[in-house]
């Protein structure tokens, strides 16, 4: 096939299987879908125009995904990085035609997240004109991963099937498995959240280590819907970063540092359910990566070795890793104000 644009391209996963009871769902750059779709639907309804400025706040993927989606479809870019977006992301960015602002460095997702929120308004207050993408509030970001789904309904009929994702901002995990549960509402949906994240209530735990970015949030996103999930992991940096180097010295996968933390998660949940497949979503590729993760392989542990601490309720959970079943609840009372 023949793209019109390199995106089109790039979007589309490849299937690997990692063992009997797991594939890994692996994207280039998973958001590409989210973006190319919401653009587009967002032009055909009129909500925006052509060469009409879009911004958004990002941790890295999602910005790449809507340069290239305000490439082909002739829009202005205006990102607000987080301090994990990368040199090599950042120039691409940039040569697309993005403006990019990034705010300063920190180590906590809760003042990433708001520098990144505060200058997106700071933005929109001076720029009354330009469309606000809220990839974390706004559910036309649902839409392209039904594609995704779509396609992974047509390669495993018939199968009991467990999608294994990182939360972060809802859609993809979500998108993929309401439309899945159309057809097949048995479908599981296990999460992964970094420690600090309020979204399901791990926000009272500090990991020191780093920011898993991409999976978790310090203020609350509307395009989470709780109840899809049936469970949930929390991990620290470590143990993301183990799981990351295991994929890469065991399977030959250079993912990213989400994708470690779901195969660690996803290998625990089909040692205990063997009569499903375990689908974990590969959301990036690992170059961003190469110097907080990969420079650092000696430290990894030995996944074989790691195993959760089972939780019944959030405030049980303990570091490095905790899972629980959340049996599809709706979202905790938190006390935490929606931010943006």
């Amino acid at each position: 096939m023949i793209h019109s644009h390199i995106a089109d391209a790039l979007k589309v996963p490849a299937l690997v299987r990692l063992s009997d009871g797991v594939v890994l769902v692996r994207f280039e750059s998973m958001k590409i879908y989210s973006a190319l779709s919401a653009v587009r639907h967002l032009l055909e309804r009129g909500t925006i125009r052509p060469g009409q400025t879009l911004v958004d706040s990002s941790s890295g993927i999602y910005a790449y995904a809507l340069a290239l989606a305000c490439h082909r479809y002739g829009m202005r870019c205006h990102i607000v990085a987080s301090t994990t977006v990368d040199t090599t992301t950042r120039a691409q960015l940039e040569i697309l035609g993005a403006v990019v602002e990034q705010v300063r460095p920190s180590k906590s997702l809760k003042l990433d997240q708001e520098l990144r929120v505060r200058r997106v308004k700071e933005i929109l207050a001076d720029h009354p004109d330009w469309h606000w993408m809220r990839q974390y509030h706004d559910d036309v970001h649902y839409l392209g991963y039904h594609e995704v789904a779509d396609l992974i309904a047509s390669t495993f009929p018939a199968t009991a099937l467990t999608l294994v994702g990182g939360v972060g901002s809802g859609a993809s995990t979500g998108g993929i498995v309401e439309r899945l549960r159309a057809a097949d509402p048995s479908v599981r949906l296990v999460g992964v959240q970094p420690f600090g994240s309020v979204t399901f209530g791990s926000q009272d735990h500090h990991d020191p280590e780093a920011i898993i970015a991409g999976i978790g949030s310090s203020i609350v996103f509307d395009n989470v819907r709780h109840h899809l999930y049936d469970g949930l992991h929390w991990l620290d940096f470590t143990h993301a970063m183990s799981g990351t180097v295991a994929l890469l010295r065991d399977h030959a996968v250079f993912a990213g540092l989400s994708t470690g933390a779901g195969y660690l998660a996803a290998t625990y949940e089909a040692r205990r359910h063997p009569d499903r497949l375990h689908l974990v979503i590969g959301a990036d590729t690992g170059h961003r990566y190469v110097d907080r993760v990969f420079a650092r392989h000696t430290e990894a542990l030995d996944p074989a070795a790691l195993k959760p601490v089972e939780v019944s309720a959030p405030e049980e959970m303990s570091m490095p890793w905790s899972t629980m079943a959340w049996r599809r609840a709706p979202r905790p009372a938190n006390g935490k104000e929606r931010v943006a």
